[in-house]
């Protein structure tokens, strides 16, 4: 009977561990504030990865292998009370197909990040009403990487996550908290906002070509996965041409520009000065990295 015991929870676990989604490492640095006492911070740390790894984000069913790899840090820069203030900076990356290889898709610093805490204090998402600044910034950056790493998989792909983000920051705004109206520049309701325009959606077609059609293919045809990158830089010059200074293409190369530069700088070669002129046109704060683009 213990036997039988022992294997229905084995079966149960095993398939709460498949439901898991993310597979992400937060961390919470304090070293900029004066506390003697780092035992609040330290929970809170604690208290973030089960609310991250343990909660179910969506109604699919992930594999192990399928789980999105990502790290949230978060620098508290303030506190005092039951207040925290600082930023977080949130990284995402997903497997390039027959390689060992991770490739990032989110790389992005949000400087906005002030939140009230209580230690022990219970974290829980509930989307339909907006709670907590620290549940809501978290969850909504969830999202966000769930749909940038759907996009990749099927053109896309990551819409209906984007849609949950944006409801999130329907219910913040109004709340009072910093970064999520309309009038802040570069804020997290322009972010989902550009994500789910028709207006960029040129930015979505590349996320799934560079990846799916070109990253994916390079441990069989490293040539033609190549080809395919460079092309896809030809769709920021068309969404570029009609919004200049766009946000998403920025927020592309934060996490792309090493990459690309390790690319096209080994292996079979390609018009690198076409493509160093396209580069320099739709992302010329990372002209240094392109320039070192060499074969």
């Amino acid at each position: 009977m213990r036997k039988l015991v022992f294997f229905i929870a084995l079966f149960f676990i095993s398939l709460s561990i498949k439901a898991q989604e993310l597979n992400c490492t937060i961390t919470v640095n304090s070293d900029q504030v004066s506390q003697t006492n780092q035992q609040i911070f330290q929970t809170l740390e604690r208290s973030l990865n089960d609310f991250v790894n343990k909660n179910k984000w969506t109604n699919r069913v992930y594999k192990e292998n399928e789980r999105v790899n990502a790290q949230m840090f978060i620098t508290i820069t303030e506190y005092e009370s039951d207040r925290f203030k600082g930023n977080i900076q949130i990284q995402s990356s997903r497997p390039v197909y027959n390689t060992s290889y991770e490739s990032p898709i989110f790389n992005y610093k949000d400087n906005q990040f002030n939140f009230q805490y209580i230690e022990f204090q219970p974290l829980v998402f509930n989307e339909n009403v907006f709670e907590s600044n620290l549940v809501g910034v978290v969850s909504y950056y969830i999202y966000i990487m769930l749909g940038l790493d759907a996009d990749t998989f099927s053109l896309e792909g990551g819409t209906d996550h984007f849609r949950k983000a944006q409801n999130i920051v329907t219910q913040a705004q109004g709340k009072g908290f910093k970064d999520w109206g309309q009038s802040s520049d570069r804020s997290r309701f322009e972010l989902v906002d550009n994500l789910l325009s028709n207006t960029f959606r040129e930015y979505r077609v590349a996320m799934y070509n560079y990846h799916r059609k070109g990253m994916d293919i390079m441990g069989d045809n490293n040539s033609t996965g190549k080809q395919v990158v460079a092309g896809t830089m030809k769709l920021f010059e068309t969404m570029i041409k009609r919004r200049p200074n766009a946000f998403l293409i920025q927020t592309f190369f934060d996490a792309k520009s090493e990459e690309i530069q390790n690319i096209f700088s080994d292996g079979p070669k390609v018009d690198i000065v076409k493509l160093k002129e396209t580069l320099n046109n739709i992302a010329p704060l990372y002209s240094s990295t392109w320039n070192d683009i060499k074969y």
